[in-house]
């Protein structure tokens, strides 16, 4: 009997727990997960001091530094920024934090595990 591989989803679903489980280890508190509207989706929102952090996760185990970098374009970047700041509006207690945007990449060939990208963009 042939093992099943996971699907994209559950490879996405998998490479978030891992995401959440670095991010807590390292004394982040989850706000909230897979926030989503019509314009766009935020993997993962966490809270560190005085910042409320807008996190996207990549798991790319066959692509290098050049692939996340394409997967992260103006584009992708400009529907994240978008999402976050609906979610501002309509969060109000996390006004007078400072905002973040950072990316955790998993499994990229020649980087650590997961590595951290903090203050990845802006706007």
């Amino acid at each position: 009997m042939t093992e099943k591989k996971p699907s994209t989803h559950e490879k996405g679903v998998l490479g978030e727990e891992r995401a959440v489980l670095y991010l807590t280890e390292h004394g982040y508190s989850v706000v909230d997960r897979n926030f989503r509207t019509r314009s766009g989706e935020i993997d993962i929102i966490v809270q560190k001091d005085d910042f409320l952090v807008f996190v996207e996760v990549k798991s790319l185990p066959h692509g290098d530094i050049d692939t996340l970098s394409a997967e992260l374009g103006p584009r992708k970047q400009q529907k994240i920024i978008k999402t976050a700041k609906y979610y501002l509006q309509n969060h109000r207690q996390y006004n007078y934090q400072y905002i973040r945007f950072d990316v955790l990449a998993l499994d990229v060939a020649g980087l650590e595990p997961v590595y951290h990208i903090i203050n990845a963009f802006s706007e």
